[in-house]
This record gives C-alpha cells, structure tokens and sequence, in this order.
C-alpha cells in the first residue's frame, strides 16, 4: 500500500473470507495445475522469443498479456474468474509490488540533477496537472453520472495517475536521457502515484471511511504535508545512504560484488516500509530511493559519463574505484527491469480477467474516451501552460497519460477500505474499461507517435 491504512481487514462475503484468488463458474472448465503451467509456459517463451519483434510493430507485451486475459476470463473461455470486488485484496497486493518495483525503476533511470530545468515539467504534471485532472472527473461523475462527491472525487483520484507500468514505449529508454517527453512521462508517473494519495484519502473522508479532522486540518497536515514531505524525504535518505555504503564497501574492501538483487529488494522493502509505517507515502519513498540512488552514481562517476558506456561487468571491474557506482546503479536497473516485466504479466492478465458482462455499463462508453480525449489533454494544457513546451508537444503528453496498474490499486485499496459494494463496483467497471481500453489505445500509438517525434515531427522548443 502507498501508505498506513485504516483497516487491514479483509472483506467478508457471505460470512466467509473472499480468499479465492481465482474461480470459476462451471468448475468442469477449471483449468488444472499442469494446464496453467503449459499457459504460462507458452506465454513466457514467446514473449522471451517475439518481446524485441513486438516493438517494431504497434503492438505491445501489455495488449498480448490482455487479450489472454480475456480469452481464459467471462468473455472468452470462462475457465478463470477473478472478481475486482471479491478478490480486491489479493488484487491490492498484486499492484502494490507491481507499482513500487516499477516506481523504483523509474526513479534509477532519471539520471538529471535536481536543479535541472527539465524537472519542471514532471512536477507540474504531477501535482497541477494531476489537480485538474481529479476536478474534472470528479466533476463528470458528479454531476453526469449521479455519484456522490466523495465518491465522484474517488473516482477522479483512482483515474488520474498515469502508469509507471505499461507506458515502456513512452519512458526514457536509459539513464540521462533527456529527451524532453520521454523524461516528463517518466518522471510524472514516477510522482503521481504518490500525489494521487491526498485525494483518494479526501474521497474516503467525504464518504466518513476516513478521517480528515474538522474543518479537513487532519488531511491537509497528515495526508498532504507531512505524507507527501516525509516520504519523499525518508526515500532519499534510504537511497543516499545504500548508496554511499554500497560503493564505499566495493571500493575499499571488495565487498557487496554480485548481490544486487539483495540491494533493490532490500531497499525497496526498507524505504516503502518505513515510510508506511510513520504514515506516509510509500510509492513516493520508493521513487525517491531510485533518485537518490542514482544521483550517488552520477556524482560518483560524472556528470558527462553515460552509466551504459561502463565496460562490461566482472568483479575486478565493479570493485575498481572509477566504474564500481556505475556498474551498481546499472545491475541494480537491470534486475528490477526483469522483475518489472513478470509482475506485468500477471497484473494485466488479471485485469483481462476481469472483464465480464457485469463490468461493462452503458455509462463508461462516453466516459472512457471522455477522460481519454477531453479531460487528459485538457489538464496537460492547463498544466503546462506557460511552460517551454510548443503546443504539439503539450498535444502528444496529452495523448500519452496512460492509466494502468496504478489505477487498479488505488481501487482496490479505496474497496478494501470499506466502500460500500454498490459504489465498488460502479467504480470497478469504469476503471477496468479505463484500463483496458488505455492499453490498447496508446498501446498501438506510442510507439508510433514517439518514432515520428524522434524523427523530428511535432519537435519544436525541444531544448
């Protein structure tokens, strides 16, 4: 979870514990044990054999993940079940670890000083932007689809992140690219899953399932200042320190060499950890850790020296004193990509599941593009307005706000809060059909999209 919650209860259906991640409505069809292991099986060596064929095609790892998804799930095969209400808390803890290994990631490829002026613009779209955005959903779902304000503003924050997850096509592609799209997508989404929280913690609070003190000055001081201050500073900490120690260990005693796995899981785990436990956000934590991270290996091996230019790894090099952050910071990367790649597999498979006859209303069919086509570039615009950004420019990170893995967990963190079975799932269907859509949608046009503008189109007051 991105902070302390309330209640760690889990749901009770008919006066049993919804533990059943997965289940079937004509146990005849249930696929067994071997048969799920000849799935995945398949599923894993073709990605392993086709992944690099997919990106030269409009087409992306997520879409294919998806349609499985949906072909074992109610619309297809009907041999798995997994319901977004029922199972809401396995599915949590599903997006919480897909979230934070993804936030990590993004926070080590962001290879730019603090100081630096292409920083501007994430934290405008992460925090202005991502305003505008919960305002004008909560808006429409007020006023146009009859929810209750705290309800409608639930909604705008469960929307209003984009995807630190499936948007590979649109990230930067390696440390100190600064490419200016490609750096505010990833830095905006490496952010906003965390400014996102205050807002979901106020729907909560008008909806009495959290407290926000009177006259709201519990939530401006807990959820906003001190969780948003604190966790970024409790990640940094964590991330400067592991840092300094891990390079000062390989230079000085050889130490360390080999065990990178055990530094990001480890840091991962204490910065989220920790920040959750005092009360703050730990998906800001976690992005910060990576930051930080990274910012020891640059100012360890130069501002100028690209991490991908080290030579190839072998303990004599990574203990030698001139290559040894690098050569951390990049395996560090390395492995954390890998699992990245797994724990999207298994998300978006589960969202593919989830579509069924009865998360499909009338209503999200004008309220998806509505979100997708209006109110996402229209935030962008506001967001960035008077930045040094031409208009195609504000027109293509308007198109590319991906929603994902991100949205699905802070619904399922608002439905493991106790929110009452009707708004979950109304709330449920309108995410899912979100979510599915966004991934084919900007699946087939960022790739696209971003070779053009590689190419020189739309690229204009790029510096």
């Amino acid at each position: 979870m991105g902070r302390a919650r309330l209640r760690v209860q889990p749901r009770y259906r008919g006066g049993r514990i919804a533990d059943k991640a997965f289940t079937v409505s004509d146990p005849k069809t249930a696929m067994t044990f071997e048969l799920w292991c000849l799935v995945l099986g398949v599923l894993l060596i073709s990605v392993a054999m086709f992944g690099s064929f997919l990106r030269e095609l409009p087409l992306t790892t997520a879409m294919a993940y998806f349609l499985l998804g949906v072909a074992l799930g109610p619309l297809g095969a009907r041999v798995l079940y997994i319901d977004p209400v029922e199972h809401a808390w396995l599915i949590e803890r599903l997006a919480e670890i897909a979230v934070i290994v993804s936030l990590f990631t993004a926070g080590l490829k962001l290879r730019v000083r603090f100081d630096h002026t292409l920083w501007h613009l994430p934290v405008r779209l992460a925090f202005l932007t991502m305003t505008i955005t919960v305002g004008l959903v909560a808006l429409a779902g007020h006023y146009w689809l009859g929810l209750p304000w705290g309800a409608a503003l639930l909604l705008g924050a469960i929307l209003a992140p984009t995807d630190p997850v499936l948007a590979s096509a649109v990230h930067v592609r390696e440390a100190g690219d600064r490419e200016k799209i490609r750096f505010s997508l990833t830095g905006e989404a490496g952010l906003n899953d965390g400014s996102a929280f205050p807002f979901v913690m106020l729907g909560l609070g008008l909806l009495g399932l959290h407290e926000l003190g009177e006259w709201g000055w519990r939530w401006v001081a807990i959820d906003v200042v001190w969780s948003i201050v604190g966790g970024l500073a409790i990640g940094a900490a964590f991330g400067a320190t592991a840092g300094q120690v891990m390079i000062y260990l390989r230079r000085k005693h050889g130490e360390g060499v080999g065990y990178d796995e055990f530094l990001a899981f480890g840091l991962i785990a204490i910065s989220y950890g920790t920040a959750v436990v005092l009360q703050t956000y730990g998906f800001l934590a976690v992005f910060a850790a990576g930051l930080a991270l990274r910012m020891i290996e640059r100012r360890h091996t130069g501002e100028d020296r690209a991490p991908h230019e080290v030579p190839a790894s072998d303990p004599s090099r990574e203990e030698d004193p001139k290559n040894a952050p690098a050569h951390m910071a990049q395996a560090v990367l390395g492995f954390n990509e890998q699992i990245e790649r797994v724990v999207e597999l298994a998300l978006v498979l589960a969202v593919g599941a989830m579509l069924s006859p009865d998360y499909l209303p009338a209503s999200a069919w004008w309220f998806v593009p509505l979100l997708l086509f209006v109110i996402r570039p229209a935030a962008v615009f506001g967001g960035l307005a008077g930045s040094l950004t031409s208009r195609p420019q504000r027109t293509l990170i308007g198109w590319l706000g991906i929603r994902g893995i991100g949205s699905i967990y802070y619904l399922m963190y608002a439905i493991n809060h106790g929110l009452p079975d009707d708004l979950a799932r109304r709330l449920a269907s309108l995410t899912i059909l979100v979510v599915a859509v966004s991934i084919f949608l900007h699946g087939a046009t960022a790739t696209p999209l971003m070779r053009l503008y590689g190419r020189g189109w739309m690229k204009k007051n790029d510096d």
